[in-house]
């Protein structure tokens, strides 16, 4: 009765990652609890997500190395794995939303976000590539789709090239504050991009120490036309969730990256706290920093516990 913040299913949306072997499962070892799925598998887990009341379900591919080149082609295939994975859960879930990552990460031999001209980065012409990569996704039937590259004026472009092939009511979601984190190390294992990439991310994702840069690439997203904003990480960046709810008011969203669950799950593994009180705490925290919507690969678990 007193609470001043309330936690739903609603809030969470699920990451999931994709095998090409459509009936296989693959733990990944720095992420207990996690698994890469199948189409199969995945359409199942989406059927129960859909019954929990998870609003949503963000898809990442696991892409077969001899699929990988240095212009990411793979990533505009329209038989790719994520076109595959949108279209069978809408027929098997029509009620979950799909959110498609936009990036070229999983599609490079080098692992980066985008193209690169030796150690440079090329942003004007992944650009391009990542509009391809959009409109493939529109097509396949993605609900939102979610730019995690951090190239600058993706955004318009993107805004501009789904609105062209009638896809405007095709939602936005920025990475407008993505940070160069250590957080993210569980993930590049999950998708094999972390063996691949060539460097670090440090030229394109923001500085740990900025708060006032997160808040100009969120006004300038916004202005291109993001109908959403994405903070990633989450628990170590809450203060920019709030900053960036407080000054804008649009719908606020923030990641718990695989770092961050890896933790609570490894944590828990050795005694230190109980893992689904963990998890349902660090949840709270999100709302109340503001949060509309919550990434984590906990949201079923949370999801159960709710409907406990």
């Amino acid at each position: 009765m007193v609470a001043e913040n309330l936690l739903t299913p609603a809030d969470l949306i699920w990451p999931a990652f994709i095998l090409e072997a459509a009936d296989k499962t693959e733990d990944i070892a720095t992420m207990p609890g996690v698994q890469r799925l199948g189409i199969e598998k995945l359409v199942a887990r989406a059927k129960e997500a859909q019954e929990l009341g998870v609003s949503a379900i963000a898809l990442f591919p696991v892409v077969p190395t001899s699929k990988k080149t240095e212009g990411g082609e793979e990533s505009f295939n329209p038989m790719n794995l994520i076109c595959n994975a949108t279209k069978r859960i809408k027929e098997a879930a029509p009620e979950i939303g799909i959110i498609t990552d936009v990036a070229l990460d999983p599609y490079t031999t080098h692992g980066h976000d985008g193209l690169l001209d030796d150690d440079k980065i090329l942003n004007d012409e992944t650009i391009e590539v990542l509009c391809k990569q959009a409109l493939n996704q529109a097509k396949a039937g993605a609900d939102i789709i979610a730019p995690s590259d951090m190239m600058d004026g993706r955004v318009a472009a993107i805004r501009q090239a789904l609105d062209a092939e009638g896809f405007e009511d095709v939602a936005i979601m920025s990475y407008a504050a993505k940070y160069a984190s250590c957080f993210y190390g569980p993930f590049r294992d999950a998708v094999g991009s972390k063996s691949a990439l060539k460097g670090d991310k440090k030229t394109y994702q923001m500085s740990p120490a900025n708060t006032d840069e997160a808040i100009r690439e969120v006004q300038l997203d916004i202005a291109e036309g993001a109908d959403m904003v994405m903070v990633k990480p989450g628990m170590p960046y809450l203060d920019i969730v709030r900053r960036v709810k407080e000054r804008f008011n649009v719908p606020t969203f923030a990641y718990q990256v695989s770092g961050e669950y890896a933790m609570l799950r490894h944590a828990a593994d050795q005694g230190c706290f109980d893992f689904e009180t963990s998890l349902m705490e660090s949840l709270l925290g999100f709302k109340r920093a503001g949060c509309n919507g919550i990434l984590t690969y906990g949201a079923l678990d949370a999801a159960k516990l709710l409907k406990s």
